[in-house]
């Protein structure tokens, strides 16, 4: 499954709800401060003048009852009052006399109070009465002359006077009107600078979780190299961390499942190998002894029953044959140990250096009487001495199967030829026969165990079909090559050995 379908799309986003549930919020609490103030608003303000109107009265009774309305204290008491209300305040006795005033106007202000007092106005069903009182009034009026509403207090006080506060309500409906103006600006501000902090902040919030989630995915792809880096310490990062945790966990836990899953497999083919090889071990020893055996059979059987008891020629020749047949037994045996011992890693293999060139030496004045028996010319180049890195015992049983395979297919001019070339870090030596080349088809089986070119022959000459399965054992536990070669006149088996030091190979291998 590739990498496409193993992630699955993100149909909403994280990033998009938060920044819709903020903008939301914001949209939401900023339009009802614009709907709280728009309706709200004018209403507070005249709350606001209605208390400050019925303070300013209560000021001027008790200044009045207490005498101390004609003194400089209250003078700039009511002073204060008029300029932080923006209110007009007219007192009247019951002659008409003004007692008291803060409007220069205090002509037009006495007879507005007393048109109010005797009911002369005609609000032309404009007037809004707020409270009504028996000593005094509260309404809403519009001043004929301006027509500008008017918020306007008058009655008695408690000595008996008329008065009249009025204060003008144009200033509230503008205040109103611009703070709705500058409400609504500062709305749409904060809308467009709160997108953009919800935008970062939606960021902020959803980057740690897209990432958790990026990881989460390689983890799911069984790819472990991305962690989670935290720089806080809030939920987010403990998550993270414990993500971290979780995939070093499953890393360890299927590397150790994948590392037993292969050793498993290891053994597995390696029990299938062995007990194939213990098959055709079994089938092909078998077919090998029923033959010797056979045969040591039939002539114990002989000399037992007295066959040739009276020819001692004959009681010879029955006894040769057992004890050859007895030997060629007791060969096949022991060189099947060997082969054994090679492919389960069991024999040792001791590297040191030695002189190739003495070896071959050595052996062919060993196997001198071999070669006069079966009329053999052995031929070698006069060389100096080869020193190589091998198991000098193993390299004498690889040269005697080579010697003793050309020996036995020997033909032509009955000639063997040894011959050392020397390579890039190895020396190649060769062990050629004159006679029939090997069958084409037969190439590539004769290394395989009792496996016979010509089954006839290597009977005639006590061949088991294990010699060059030996050698194949040995070459492949020193890792070195071997073949064969055939020519037109005889057949080539060759092998290589290291003749650089362990120093030369190291630096050798740097350079490579």
């Amino acid at each position: 499954m590739n990498k496409e379908n193993n992630t699955k799309k993100i149909k909403r986003p994280l990033r998009r709800d938060f920044m819709l549930i903020f903008t939301v919020l914001l949209v939401g609490m900023v339009g009802g401060v614009l709907l709280f103030n728009n309706t709200l608003l004018e209403k507070y303000y005249i709350n606001n003048k209605v208390e400050a109107i019925t303070s300013a009265y209560e000021s001027v009774n008790d200044a009045m009852n207490s005498g101390d309305i004609l003194s400089d204290s209250f003078n700039i008491e009511l002073m204060r009052i008029c300029e932080r209300y923006n209110i007009d305040v007219i007192v009247a006795d019951e002659n008409s006399n003004v007692v008291k005033s803060s409007s220069p106007d205090y002509f037009y202000l006495q007879q507005k109070l007393w048109g109010n007092m005797l009911g002369f106005t005609d609000d032309n069903g404009k007037t809004i009465i707020l409270i009504e009182k028996n000593k005094y009034m509260l309404q809403i009026d519009t001043d004929e002359r301006t027509g500008t509403d008017y918020m306007e207090m008058f009655g008695f006080l408690d000595n008996g006077n008329v008065f009249m506060i009025r204060s003008a309500l144009e200033g509230i409906k503008d205040s109103v009107r611009i703070s709705n103006n500058f409400m609504t600006y500062v709305a749409f501000g904060i809308l467009i600078i709160g997108s953009v902090l919800s935008y970062f902040l939606a960021r902020r919030i959803t980057k740690p979780i897209s990432k958790l989630t990026e990881i989460s995915n390689q983890m799911k792809a069984l790819d472990f190299d991305a962690k989670y880096t935290s720089k806080h310490r809030n939920e987010l990062d403990l998550l993270g961390e414990n993500i971290n945790e979780l995939s070093e966990t499953l890393e360890k836990t299927i590397s150790e499942l994948k590392t037993a899953n292969l050793e498993l497999k290891k053994d597995i083919e390696s029990k299938e190998k062995i007990d194939k090889m213990r098959s055709e071990f079994l089938s092909n020893v078998s077919h090998e002894l029923k033959t010797p055996i056979a045969l040591i059979q039939g002539y114990a059987e002989g000399l037992q029953d007295g066959i040739v008891d009276d020819d001692p020629d004959s009681r010879k020749y029955y006894c040769d044959v057992i004890v050859d047949e007895a030997g060629k037994m007791n060969k096949m045996v022991k060189q099947l140990m060997t082969l054994n011992e090679l492919e389960f890693g069991k024999n040792t293999i001791n590297m040191e250096r030695f002189d190739i060139v003495t070896v071959i030496q050595n052996y062919l004045k060993s196997a001198d009487i071999l070669a006069r028996q079966k009329n053999v010319t052995v031929q070698m180049q006069d060389l100096g001495p080869v020193y190589v890195w091998a198991d000098e015992f193993k390299t004498w049983e690889v040269l005697q199967n080579y010697y003793s395979n050309a020996i036995n297919h020997i033909g032509g001019d009955r000639i063997i030829k040894i011959s050392l070339t020397k390579g890039d870090g190895v020396v190649r030596v060769s062990v050629f026969n004159t006679g029939d080349p090997i069958p084409g088809e037969s190439l590539d089986h004769i290394w395989e165990k009792f496996y016979k070119v010509d089954k006839a022959r290597t009977r005639e000459y006590g061949g088991s079909g294990v010699g060059l399965s030996i050698v194949k054992a040995i070459m492949d536990s020193m890792d070195r090559k071997y073949g064969v070669i055939n020519h037109e006149d005889g057949v080539e088996f060759w092998f290589e050995l290291e003749t650089r030091s362990i120093d030369e190979q190291v630096l050798s291998n740097k350079a490579e």
